[in-house]
């Protein structure tokens, strides 16, 4: 007897979303940043906090605990009488659409009614901080490398990076253009970060040179805040207050000989991981690249916008860099825009879970970027990790 297809396609919906402010020092605790968040995202939703009985948070690679905002810390202060279902998910940016496909999950199956997913992050003002060394694990991985400065996200992305423009031909201007468009957009969001700071390719190639190919803008921003969304069944979202984004598409994967962002010894290193999750995602929503209207791509450095394009099959291989040349074709009225909140590049650093309210806005036709007619939107998560995507549809 064949087994009969099981899918969350279009089984759950985002339909709360709620952040707080994007600053360099928000003077608050992780858990108020989590709860603020969530009350806003409830707010959104037209629901009462009480009524959440589900919760997915971040987890990361090795960080220390205390920057984490624990469940049963904002359940508490949310006045939640009870979490039926709770799970971390790890890896950092990796883990953000993965925090989406457990809630998506956890609903469908009837183990809670309305899931929270936030990440209350304090990267500027905290303890722990991700664009530099906090610390060296004692592990067989880091400590043959750490101690002789090879120490942080940027070295070890742009790593990979000088190898993919080696192989592809890829040029720094090509990658200006992710920094500038996305800072384009951030001038029409008062939200972001760099609202009101326009960049130009002068300023670009200009600007200070971190980690060889990577300068002071082709990097994400380092800043405090959070940001909630609530999950529910696509039965329940039809009489909440906000139009639904429906998940029709969710994967997650680790891609093969995985590495924290060092899987320098692969036949090619690239980004496997995402193509490995792409797949999933667009088998479970029936779609292929070319369906997608607006893209939210994962932009922890400028590169990994060319190098998603090519894993996820909307350019060939080589073809990525050529692709952002110019940034017409990702700017709003280009073949695929990108990032039309500004991105991490310039609207914030929440670990990608910005980048999945923007694609809520989208679907709802509220971003201060609208793409006109957007009804397909994809969000990536972080890159050289563990790492998950989606795609959010009006729906049927």
């Amino acid at each position: 007897m064949a087994r009969a297809k099981i899918t969350l396609k279009n089984k759950a919906c985002i339909v709360g979303i709620g952040s707080t402010e994007f600053t360099r020092n928000a003077g608050r605790s992780e858990i108020h940043l989590a709860v603020d968040a969530a009350m806003g995202a409830c707010a959104d939703a037209g629901i009462q906090s009480e009524q959440i009985d589900g919760c997915v948070r971040f987890g990361t690679a090795g960080a220390t605990a205390i920057e984490f905002a624990t469940e049963s810390d904002v359940a508490r202060c949310l006045g939640i009488p009870n979490l039926r279902y709770f799970v971390e998910a790890p890896w950092g940016g990796g883990a953000c659409c993965a925090t989406i496909m457990h809630a998506a999950a956890a609903v469908t199956l009837g183990l809670a009614n309305y899931v929270l997913c936030f990440r209350a992050i304090r990267a500027a003002s905290g303890m722990m901080r991700y664009g530099r060394p906090a610390n060296i694990p004692i592990d067989s991985h880091w400590s043959m490398t750490m101690p002789y400065g090879f120490q942080s996200p940027t070295s070890w992305v742009a790593m990979f990076t000088r190898r993919w423009m080696h192989e592809t031909g890829a040029t720094r201007e090509q990658l200006g253009a992710v920094a500038i468009v996305s800072r384009e957009n951030a001038l029409k969001n008062p939200r972001a970060m760099f609202y009101g700071r326009p960049l130009s390719m002068q300023e670009y190639l200009g600007s200070p040179m971190l980690c060889d190919p990577f300068t002071l803008h082709d990097t994400c921003l380092e800043n405090d805040g959070c940001v909630a969304l609530i999950v529910t069944t696509a039965d329940r979202a039809k009489d909440l207050k906000q139009k639904p984004a429906y998940i029709a598409g969710v994967g997650t994967a680790t891609g093969w000989d995985s590495y924290c962002m060092t899987s320098f010894y692969r036949p090619e290193i690239g980004i496997p991981e995402m193509e490995e999750a792409g797949k999933d995602m667009f088998r479970m929503a029936d779609m292929k690249p070319s369906d997608i209207q607006v893209a939210q791509l994962y932009d922890a450095f400028t590169s990994l916008v060319p190098m998603q394009m090519e894993a996820l099959g909307f350019v060939k291989k080589g073809e990525g860099g050529p692709f952002c040349e110019g940034g017409d074709r990702i700017r709003p009225t280009g073949q695929l825009p990108i990032n039309t909140a500004g991105g991490m590049l310039s609207e914030s650093y929440i670990h990608g879970m910005n980048g999945i309210a923007e694609g809520v806005r989208q679907i709802r036709g509220t971003s201060t970027t609208q793409i006109k007619g957007a009804q397909r939107v994809l969000v990536t998560g972080g890159l050289g990790v563990p790492t998950s995507a989606l795609i959010l549809t009006k729906g049927k």
